[in-house]
């Protein structure tokens, strides 16, 4: 009798295509591929992959093909308003002392104040010094060595000491008209009043005084004392001409001061206005000062401000003159070379330039480098310590796996930010090189991070060495270091693989805020998070968005990428992950 077939027709398969079709592919692909289609599925994985993928190639041939270097800074010529010079009237005496004699400071002193009380004497350091009134405050110093003294009465003069008939004549006569000043013989005398009593003596000029400047017209001209108190002299009694030192020049009067001339080329030029130029590399010409001193006399001032031009190189240049006070500061708008500081994103610089004027988007280029491989670096140093370490105490167990879990539960307390900083400070107080520094960094957070990959380690392979195939390793006498790295150690990649990927997010945000804090990458090298810490300032965070939003979006976009794909390994090495 023929066996019929109790198989319910709903339980049969049967395939009528000569070809695979999905089902049957999926029967004979590898696990490996099996995985891939699982992660090609999930649609965040590949947004991850490809936000990855594009990260690298913008860090990567992007800082190859960017036509500015990682450490150029930019330059323009900017036209500024500078100070130029600096103006007042004067107030204070200048000082002439002449050849082969010498004014005291105490002197000095003391003058000012003979000047203020209208004494034409005074004393300064034991020394009897005569004061002169040549002009409206021009004063001469002289010193005094007395020869005779008279004294006057209703009877006539009466004379202690030597005097010839010629010098008491002379002296009478001054005496007379109330003059303090005689001359005998081409030698000038001078008296002295002091109720009926006289003192005459022989008067040697020490130094003259005004409130006037001698403004030489070429550089490296210094008028002498003799010149300064001959034409100030000349001036006071209008004369057009006088002599010093032996030449002969020409004087033109003009308002409070004038223009000395020899051979009928200025020289020098006489004013109340002292006028100082802010650099030494400077020369103010006798024009542009009387220029100047026409504009300030002017007073054509609007709001303290007036502006006027002066002649440079054939063509005219204008100047601002700002009145402060009795100061007045000169300004003039001059080419400057400048540190192309905070620029608007422009074709030029696509994110503007940041505070050191440099190129933005080449700074995220180069960034991008560095953090990246502080974060494959880190992930590698942690992984190969943990894999170790792990694989050792989870094959072993007993004494050997509580040791090593001692050690990590040891840098698992470790306080990390306060230790970053502390070692941060070190190296900031040592000077470390900022090139070195960055492979500190590394090599310190892939030390401080490998305990969380040991533990991860060794719960999987103390669940693995008791399955079968490692007592069929044990049986065909295999070296326990191939067990644990040949056999164990593979069986643990996946999970591996899924931490390590999630964990690039963790190591750049690290490095970001470590950086941020100053305690990671150093300037002049560029990395996203010392690009954020530029941001110092409220100012700079409000009005310059472009130095700050691109490299914080970097760091999102990279951080959520990772964190995309670790995901998608996670679901994909899944077992239970349904097709």
């Amino acid at each position: 009798m023929k066996k019929e077939n109790t198989t319910p027709e709903t339980d049969q398969h049967h395939s009528s295509s000569s070809s695979l079709d999905d089902e049957q592919r999926i029967k004979v692909l590898s696990p490996s591929m099996l995985v891939f289609k699982r992660f090609v599925r999930n649609r965040l994985a590949i947004a991850g992959t490809i936000i990855i993928a594009v990260m690298f190639l913008f860090s990567f041939v992007g800082a190859l093909i960017s036509p500015y270097g990682e450490k150029q800074i930019f330059e323009s010529d900017q036209q500024m308003s500078k100070d130029y010079a600096s103006a007042a009237f004067n107030s204070d005496y200048r000082f002439a002392v002449f050849d082969g004699q010498t004014l005291p400071s105490a002197a000095k002193s003391q003058m000012l104040i003979a000047v203020s009380s209208g004494a034409s004497t005074y004393e300064a350091d034991g020394a009897t010094y005569y004061l002169t009134e040549e002009g409206e405050h021009f004063y001469t110093i002289s010193s005094f060595s007395p020869l005779f003294s008279v004294t006057a009465s209703a009877l006539g003069y009466s004379y202690l000491g030597d005097a010839s008939p010629e010098m008491k004549a002379a002296f009478e006569a001054a005496a007379a008209n109330n003059e303090t000043v005689f001359t005998v013989g081409g030698t000038e005398y001078q008296l002295s009043k002091n109720g009926k009593r006289y003192d005459v003596g022989s008067v040697q000029r020490l130094a003259s005084a005004s409130l006037m400047s001698f403004d030489a017209a070429e550089s490296g001209y210094q008028p002498t004392a003799e010149f300064r108190y001959a034409a100030q002299k000349a001036l006071v009694n209008g004369e057009t001409a006088f002599e010093a030192d032996g030449i002969r020049y020409s004087l033109e009067a003009e308002d409070d001061g004038g223009t000395v001339s020899q051979d009928g080329k200025v020289i020098v030029s006489i004013s109340p206005l002292s006028v100082q130029a802010v650099s030494g590399d400077v020369f103010l010409t006798v024009e542009f000062k009387q220029s100047l001193r026409g504009a300030i006399e002017s007073n054509a001032f609007e709001n303290n401000e007036l502006t006027f031009s002066f002649p440079e190189n054939g063509e005219d240049v204008e100047y601002r003159v700002v009145r402060d006070n009795k100061t007045y500061l000169i300004k003039r708008m001059t080419s400057t070379r400048l540190i192309s500081m905070y620029e608007a994103p422009s074709a030029e610089h696509w994110l503007g330039t940041d505070g050191n004027g440099m190129d933005i988007l080449t700074r995220l280029m180069y960034g991008g480098q560095i953090s990246l491989l502080i974060g494959f670096i880190v992930i590698f140093i942690e992984t190969f310590i943990g894999v170790i370490l792990g694989g050792i105490s989870g094959y072993f167990g007993g004494w050997v796996d509580n040791i090593i879990m001692r050690l990590v539960d040891i840098f698992n307390c470790i306080p990390q930010y306060p230790i970053l900083i502390i070692i941060g400070a070190i190296m900031d107080a040592a000077r470390v090189d900022p090139q070195l520094r960055i492979y500190y960094l590394m090599l310190i957070l892939g030390v401080l991070g490998w305990p969380g990959t040991a533990r991860l380690v060794r719960g999987q392979i103390l669940s693995l060495r008791e399955q079968e195939f490692m007592t069929a390793t044990e049986a065909t006498g295999i070296s326990v270091s191939r067990r644990i790295f040949k056999h164990l150690v593979p069986n643990v990649i996946p999970q591996l693989i899924v931490v390590a990927t999630m964990g690039l997010g963790n190591i750049i945000l690290t490095e970001s805020t470590l950086s941020y804090l100053g305690l990671g990458v150093k300037f002049p090298y560029a990395s996203w998070g010392n690009i954020i810490s530029a941001v110092s300032t409220v100012y700079v965070m409000t009005n310059y968005w472009f130095v700050w939003i691109p490299a914080g979006m970097l760091i999102l976009l990279t951080v959520l990428g990772f964190n995309f794909v670790g995901d998608g390994l996670r679901d994909a090495f899944d077992p239970k992950m349904k097709r």
